[in-house]
């Protein structure tokens, strides 16, 4: 498996500022996310992952979000080996501080 790239906080308000084409998903449960997510953010549960990769286009960037970075490190793995572009929010939601909607 190759190395998935991860953002820092950051990094990735930066990048949101300026470049539509990245797309967040966040992996997290629903009780996790009625707490907040990033504006924008498709929520898709973990375990719907493999479920839903037909909604997503092989050309966009998606970078995975979740609590602590673990689950979505693993669900940008699943997706990487797949052939997606993607990368992760190191230290997910707990490190995030940019806005979040509820």
């Amino acid at each position: 498996m190759e190395h998935i790239e991860e953002f820092t906080s950051e990094e990735l308000q930066e990048l949101l500022g300026k470049e539509n084409s990245v797309v967040i998903i966040d992996v997290r449960e629903d009780e996790e996310v009625a707490q907040g997510m990033i504006e924008n953010a498709r929520h898709i549960p973990l375990q719907n992952i493999p479920t839903s990769t037909q909604e997503l286009v092989k050309g966009k960037h998606y970078v995975l979000v979740c609590r602590s970075g673990a689950r979505s490190m693993r669900a940008a793995a699943y997706l990487d080996e797949r052939g997606y572009k993607v990368s992760n929010l190191a230290g997910g939601m707990l490190e995030w501080d940019g806005e979040v909607v509820l």
